[in-house]
């Protein structure tokens, strides 16, 4: 999409509206109707490439100082949610707040990132102006133990980010959970993350009102069809909606 950066911004919401935008992989974008921008596990770079080989394949739509976020949020470290390519350049405006997990403490350090930086362990609640986060449990494996799931409240919308995960539905059994306006979930069934079938049976327990998968096509090596999470909705939760969001896509809740 030409100049992505313009579209955000001139993207007006409505009072008692929440704008989200999908920017691939698990990145998404959230703005208010105040204006407030919230960028949640942004991917920017191909930093992956580098550090690990996985070659990005879809193209990013920003780059990292095109836009001034208010709040930027990464629920784990790893490199496709704590961009360490990007994350220097969206907080050198001196006017973003980092909000991550504690294990992305030690990436701050490494990149000497010391200001506006706030940390969430699971049952922490953030309240900035109109947004209320909380960190709720999720299970990305015994190497990534301070990984989050984020409950983001924002003009009386409920969105559920289930963060990367396995299937736990332990962890479901919250009321707060049930019902989301908005149910973000990984699809790509590796690195410890809950699969198609098992994404599908997630939307089943949980009956949000819209669920949008994430997690797919940006590495080779991830995985995840979106078709075959469609295709076992259709088994597991009939009455379930779901969106396949394109890059770039706006999303009005």
């Amino acid at each position: 999409m030409k100049d992505f950066a313009s579209h955000v911004l001139g993207t007006s919401v409505g009072k008692g509206h929440v704008g989200v935008f999908f920017l691939g992989q698990a990145g998404f974008l959230f703005k208010t109707a105040e204006g407030s921008l919230l960028g949640v596990d942004l991917y920017l770079s191909d930093c992956c490439k580098r550090y690990f080989g996985f070659k990005r394949l879809m193209p990013h739509l920003l780059d990292a100082g095109e836009l001034t976020l208010d709040y930027l949020v990464a629920t784990h470290a790893h490199y496709d949610h704590f961009d360490p390519d990007s994350v220097p350049v969206l907080m050198a405006n001196g006017h973003t707040e980092l909000i991550g997990a504690k294990d992305t403490a030690e990436e701050c350090e490494r990149l000497h990132i010391t200001d506006n930086v706030t940390y969430l362990s699971v049952g922490d609640t953030l309240i900035r102006n109109e947004i209320k986060i909380t960190a709720v449990p999720c299970d990305h494996g015994a190497e990534t133990p301070h990984a989050i799931g984020l409950l983001i409240e924002i003009a009386g919308k409920r969105i559920y980010i289930m963060g990367d995960t396995c299937f736990r539905p332990d962890y479901l059994d919250n009321e707060m959970l049930h019902g989301v306006d908005l149910l973000i979930l990984p699809i790509n069934g590796a690195f410890g993350n809950l699969n198609e079938a098992e994404a599908a049976r997630v939307v089943s327990l949980l009956c949000p009102k819209i669920a949008v998968p994430c997690h797919f096509w940006n590495f080779a090596e991830h995985g995840g069809n979106p078709a075959l999470f469609l295709e076992n909705l259709q088994k597991l939760a009939p009455d379930g909606k779901a969106l396949l969001m394109r890059q770039g896509e706006y999303l009005k809740l």
